[in-house]
């Protein structure tokens, strides 16, 4: 059941509203941090299904990957995270079962501890996701073409399919737990290390979530965690007002490109090209100390459609940035700056069936689709203007308002099968943004 496709802004800022005009003395204290870990999780039905093949199930844990921002005001947390999960990898009959999700969620919290080094929080958080289930063997094609005329090497199954735009995400997921942290002095900079721990349990809590030809993965998107990190941190005390801080912000964004080379390929193959320019839905975090600037990017850029009568088909690339630049002009609430980006992109075209049948039958015929990946080193330069507008008399945070500008170039080759794709990576980008800033 959609009870979200992505979790309301309009929500989070109330709540930071409320909290902020529920404290008499500011102490307000910004962080964006890295987690990884592990949650405890048992595919009960696929499991079953392996037992009465008489083989052996998958194994009963997944591995965690986050990114996380949080910001303080006095006792009460707020915060957003982004989770990428994989699950242990099982080999049958020369294909590899595999499954990945993927969950947003914003965080609100109470510190038992003062405003200090040592910080212990309990928090909730609420939001959505999405689900990738897949049984695949090693594609035998050795050309864009080949691959095209017989694209099928198993099966993919998508709920909540991001590979379209991340505002495809689904279900309603929830997490309960304890942060814990210890800050660490960086020699010569007012910031702070931060060391973290997060333990607690995830909740898919609707039984009919998660369905996925007949068989229930829910348990995919929930399980006993326990993850440990790290982060940069700027406790209260270290800043005047306006020296330093970190923000939050939404990322809606137009990349100028198209993927003319696949496209000349799939009309030559009898498949219907793309049409339109990918949709760009994202994350970024960023933070200044007086005229320096660093954060992280994350966005994800998805084109899809019908390949013909029988197949569907997407192209989608997901660019993860870690930014530094500076501040050129500041004069009241009118920021104007520069950024310099590398980091990571991949580059996924999926060809899949939409009328699978349902398990056992699909386990025992799985070949229906398939998929050609790439993936890099990219790099950007990026200008900004932003306008910050405060929201109340204490000032406890800013409503923030960009505009961004860059031109991404790919660093490394980027090909499928021979066909290059790396015209369709290089391209001019516009983002607006919009955010938080304590």
């Amino acid at each position: 059941m959609r009870l979200m496709r992505f979790p309301a802004l309009i929500l989070f800022l109330l709540l930071i509203s409320q909290v902020a005009q529920a404290q008499l003395e500011r102490a307000t204290r910004s962080s964006m941090y890295v987690n990884f870990g592990r949650t405890g999780a048992n595919l009960r039905e696929f499991n079953l299904m392996l037992q009465d093949k008489g083989l052996t199930p998958m194994r009963k844990s997944y591995s965690n990957f986050g990114f996380g921002y949080q910001t303080r005001f006095n006792d009460f947390i707020l915060g957003l995270e982004v989770l990428q999960s994989s699950g242990p990898a099982s080999n049958f009959n020369g294909y590899e079962i595999d499954y990945r999700s993927t969950r947003f969620l914003l965080n609100v919290g109470f510190s038992f501890t003062e405003e200090g080094p040592f910080q212990l929080i309990h928090y909730m958080a609420i939001g959505s996701g999405s689900l990738n289930f897949q049984m695949l063997r090693e594609s035998d094609a050795n050309s864009i073409d080949a691959f095209l005329q017989q694209p099928q090497q198993g099966f993919i199954l998508r709920d909540g399919n991001i590979q379209k735009s991340s505002l495809n995400m689904t279900g309603f997921l929830t997490e309960i737990g304890f942060h814990t942290s210890y800050d660490f002095p960086i020699p010569g900079r007012d910031e702070s290390l931060e060391i973290l721990a997060r333990f607690g349990y995830a909740f898919s809590p609707f039984e009919d979530s998660w369905n996925l030809n007949g068989i229930n993965f829910g348990a995919a998107q929930a399980g006993a965690f326990f993850r440990v990190g790290a982060g940069i941190t700027l406790p209260d005390h270290n800043f005047f007002y306006r020296d330093a801080s970190i923000g939050a912000h939404l990322i809606y964004g137009l990349n100028f490109t198209t993927p003319d080379a696949l496209n000349s390929n799939l009309e030559e193959n009898g498949l219907q090209p793309f049409s339109g320019r990918p949709n760009n839905i994202g994350l970024k975090i960023l933070g200044f100390n007086r005229n320096k600037l660093y954060g992280v990017d994350f966005y994800n850029l998805g084109l899809s459609g019908q390949a013909n009568e029988t197949m569907n088909h997407n192209l989608n690339s997901v660019r993860i940035y870690g930014n530094a630049g500076l501040i050129l002009f500041d004069l009241r609430n009118i920021e104007v700056g520069v950024l310099g980006g590398l980091g990571y992109g991949n580059l996924r075209y999926t060809l899949y069936s939409p009328n699978k049948p349902d398990f056992p039958s699909l386990f025992e015929q799985p070949d229906f689709d398939g998929y050609v990946r790439s993936a890099g080193l990219m790099g950007k330069p990026e200008l900004m203007v932003t306008y910050a507008l405060p929201t109340n008399r204490g000032n406890f945070y800013d409503i923030i308002f960009g505009v961004h500008a860059g031109y991404e170039l790919p660093l490394t080759p980027y090909n499928f099968l021979g066909l290059p794709m790396f015209k369709y990576m290089a391209n001019p980008y516009l983002q607006f943004t919009l955010g938080i800033r304590p």
